[in-house]
């Protein structure tokens, strides 16, 4: 395909610079200013606006011309039983530079429907569409995003409009939700972010517990997201052996058939429920969690010395080592003023000592859990900016789209490194979704020694 600039002939992948000449641009930029002389790229009435106009008008000229079998003037449409018949009333439709007024043609029969810009459509999806949904993935509420969109664009749009644009992801949502698993993971890591969510008609924080697994190749993935329903006679959510059952339920109906080591902070129920399921699965309290636990009572100006002597405790040779080191922090002036950072220690410590069978490769899976926090810790900032959400889908609705979206972030800055040329492209890492283990290869060996015919 060509396109012809006055007596030159421009190639298909030709720019917008090229295909525009400088008296177009020079119109189209006079146009754009406002009365003080600012130019104006988005909003009614803006340079984009215009060009966005332009394009539509013609591109609904091409589909009447389709429709009608042929084009404007041309003598083999007499009598061919329709033709054209002016323009309908203009207007107004939303994209993602402001509003523009549109002027749609029709056809004396009536039978023409614009594909490109639907009858009774109110605005351009697309552009749009991917702005709203990527305002929301950020943290902003519905109401926030048409504050943004009237102030920046002029765009007004309903609550209702927006809630059903967001609402468009929930089938790919409810797909990952469903989505079928791997039979074995080596750990699986739970955490829980809280939420204000209105249940049975009454507001209540409740967790939505995130999922970590890591694969048999050493990869993580996050594989799914869970919140406990509000019994109608409770005023809360709660953990629950029937909430923990029908999680364990949810895994094997998606083929899991084995997990190795499930590491969580001593979640009420969740033994139980998954030693019911997986009976060989060992339940590991999450060192991370049970440190800062125990540094939650200790004064700041004392919690680098306490951490200090706690290291020597989950750093030990074995358990024994371990306790003794407990005992001998208790015995200091720190243990003695801070005794509940050892108590928190002493209550974890049968779910805490299975740690200490393996070597350093095992022990820094079941640590080093910092892309883990972090993605906690971005997902939190997006939570925290909500008052409180209508439904338990509207929290996993927001959750999946901010992780695809912190995750799509770390790709986009990775890309643009090995574009640039940096040695160290494969910076950032990703926080969660794939990322290999380091030394998963040692702590494979491991493992498959210690679990003989389970890790494949």
């Amino acid at each position: 395909m060509t396109v012809i600039k006055g007596n030159e002939s421009v190639g298909g992948d030709a720019s917008i610079r090229q295909l525009l000449s400088d008296d177009v641009l020079d119109v189209l930029l006079e146009r754009s200013k406002d009365e003080a002389g600012q130019l104006r790229l988005t909003g009614e009435g803006s340079m984009l606006g215009q060009l966005v106009k332009a394009v539509l008008e013609r591109a609904l000229e091409g589909e009447l011309t389709a429709h009608l079998g042929y084009g404007r003037h041309d003598p083999s449409g007499n009598n061919s039983g329709n033709s054209r018949n002016g323009r309908g009333k203009d207007k107004t439709l939303q994209t993602g530079v402001g509003p523009v007024r549109l002027s749609v043609p029709r056809d004396r029969a009536g039978t023409f429907e614009p594909v490109l810009v639907p009858k009774r459509a109110g605005r351009v999806a697309g552009g749009l569409d991917d702005m709203i949904i990527s305002l929301y993935a950020h943290g902003m509420s519905v109401r926030d995003i048409l504050h943004h969109l009237k102030q920046v664009y002029g765009t007004e749009l309903s609550h209702e409009q927006v809630s059903r644009i967001t609402d468009q992801v929930m089938d790919e949502v409810k797909a990952w939700q469903t989505r079928p698993l791997d039979p074995t993971y080596a750990v699986v890591f739970l955490d829980a972010i809280v939420v204000k969510v209105r249940d049975n008609n009454v507001v209540t924080s409740k967790p939505a517990y995130i999922a970590v697994g890591v694969d048999t190749d050493g990869e993580k993935h996050v594989l799914c997201i869970w919140l406990a329903r509000t019994p109608s006679e409770s005023a809360t959510a709660g953990e629950s052996a029937r909430f923990w059952a029908s999680v364990m339920a949810d895994l094997r109906n998606r083929g899991v058939r084995d997990i190795l080591i499930a590491c969580c902070d001593g979640l009420k129920g969740f033994e139980d429920a998954i030693n019911a399921a997986f009976p060989a699965t060992v339940v590991q309290t999450c060192v991370v969690h049970l440190i800062r636990n125990a540094l939650r009572p200790v004064a700041r100006k004392d919690a680098g010395a306490v951490a200090k002597e706690l290291k020597k405790v989950y750093t030990a040779v074995d358990a024994d080592a371990a306790l003794e080191a407990l005992a001998e922090f208790a015995g200091t002036d720190l243990g003695k003023k801070y005794p509940q950072a050892v108590k928190v220690f002493e209550d974890a410590w049968d779910r805490f000592t299975p740690y200490f069978a393996f070597t350093a490769p095992v022990r820094k899976l079941l640590y080093a859990t910092n892309g883990i926090e972090s993605l906690n810790y971005q997902l939190r900032k997006v939570t925290k900016a909500r008052g409180h959400f209508p439904t338990d889908d509207a929290v996993v609705k927001l959750l999946w789209l901010a992780i695809v979206n912190i995750e799509d972030k770390r790709a986009r800055e990775r890309a643009a490194k090995r574009d640039s040329g940096d040695k160290h492209a494969f910076q950032p890492a990703r926080l969660v979704e794939g990322q290999r283990v380091a030394g998963w290869r040692e702590a494979l060996n491991e493992l498959a020694i210690a679990y003989p015919g389970r890790i494949r």
